[in-house]
């Protein structure tokens, strides 16, 4: 490990990073450490969140037993210091970023910790979202969410900023998801396979499946509970040129807004541009491509040589079930599209929706 004269970081990084990844790498427990150290194990755990300063004994401590000089840890205390510093000014000069965030929700689903220092959790945020402050999350989150195309209840305004935290946790959670190099061939061919799945009742069978088979065309399926302020029902991005990220927030709780959207965001990744991010949410600015998606959907849930019959269907709770089976999806998605179509009030035949809960 180089002495650190020069180390800089690229933001706010507490020495306690540093020391945790080493022991990772050696497969040592930070509380055995913290006994190797002579440490109290509370304290230590202060110290690897930047908590409390990195003292000079410290620093020869850690020299000691990770390998790294002496100079190397009182730099990497001494940038730290500075760059909160410098972060402290930045929050106190941009006060408004971290409200645009669904902080409160963010430590609720653990995807950051919680800070009584705004500064800290700034630099917590910045981390989670892999940026090196303020102005370059705007030009690589903020302005690419606005400018997205967007598909949810109108009733409802997204926040970019709940959308943009909602899509980093996304990529984070698509990183465990292995798969093959991206295959658009494949993954049109796999929607046939995939849609037999809409019978399934249970999101513990059908969603190991659908990851599965997603995965094996280079498409990571991720379903992620959004936060607060956002309203969004999915989204689909290239998180790499050999991978598809299709997120889907499960919003609505029920099978039939589930597998339309699931199937229109597929639609997205087959039909449009690799380069494009499409979130869908209160307001579209792509209402062709939005509406190709939706009318890939429509035919490939209810096929158009099913159409005349779906246009004929008796509105009862027998009827739809026979044509559902016909069909071979499940009766909500039926229930969904007649509402959809017009032909069917918003409040009727609900009870054959499948509804779904998040578990806490």
């Amino acid at each position: 490990m180089p002495d650190g004269q020069n180390f800089q970081p690229d933001w706010v990084s507490a020495p306690g990073e540093t020391i945790a990844d080493a022991l990772r790498e050696r497969g040592v427990p930070p509380s055995v450490f913290a006994g190797d150290i002579g440490c109290d194990a509370e304290q230590f755990n202060e110290l690897l969140h930047g908590r409390i300063e990195l003292s000079a004994e410290t620093a020869r401590l850690l020299e000691t037993h990770l390998g790294a000089s002496r100079s190397f840890w009182l730099n990497r205390e001494a940038h730290y210091r500075s760059d909160l510093a410098r972060l402290h000014k930045e929050v106190e000069s941009d006060p408004e970023w971290l409200k645009q965030l669904p902080l409160r929700d963010m430590i609720r689903f653990d995807w950051v910790q919680r800070e009584s220092d705004p500064a800290a959790q700034a630099q917590l945020c910045l981390a989670f979202f892999d940026v090196p402050d303020t102005a370059t999350w705007r030009q690589v989150y903020g302005v690419p969410v606005e400018m997205a195309a967007f598909r949810t209840s109108p009733t409802f305004d997204s926040q970019p900023g709940s959308v943009a935290a909602w899509l980093r946790q996304g990529e984070i959670a698509s990183r465990d998801i292995h798969s093959q190099p991206w295959n658009h061939d494949e993954f049109l061919a796999a929607l046939s396979r995939i849609r037999p799945l809409t019978r399934q009742k249970d999101p513990a069978r059908f969603l190991p499946t659908l990851t599965k088979v997603c995965a094996e065309a280079g498409v990571a399926v991720v379903v992620l509970r959004a936060p607060a302020g956002c309203r969004a029902s999915g989204a689909t991005r290239f998180v790499s040129p050999s991978k598809a990220l299709l997120l889907l927030s499960f919003r609505h709780l029920s099978d039939d807004h589930f597998w339309f959207t699931f199937f229109h965001e597929a639609a997205h990744l087959i039909l449009h541009s690799p380069n494009a991010l499409f979130i869908e949410a209160a307001e579209m600015l792509s209402s062709v491509q939005e509406q190709e998606a939706n009318d890939f959907a429509q035919d490939f849930l209810i096929p158009r040589s099913f159409r005349s019959e779906f246009g004929r269907l008796l509105l009862t709770h027998e009827s739809i079930i026979r044509f559902a089976r016909r069909v071979g999806i499940s009766p909500g998605i039926v229930v969904g599209q007649l509402q959809h179509a017009g032909r069917l009030p918003r409040n009727q035949l609900n009870r054959l929706k499948r509804r779904f809960r998040w578990e806490r």
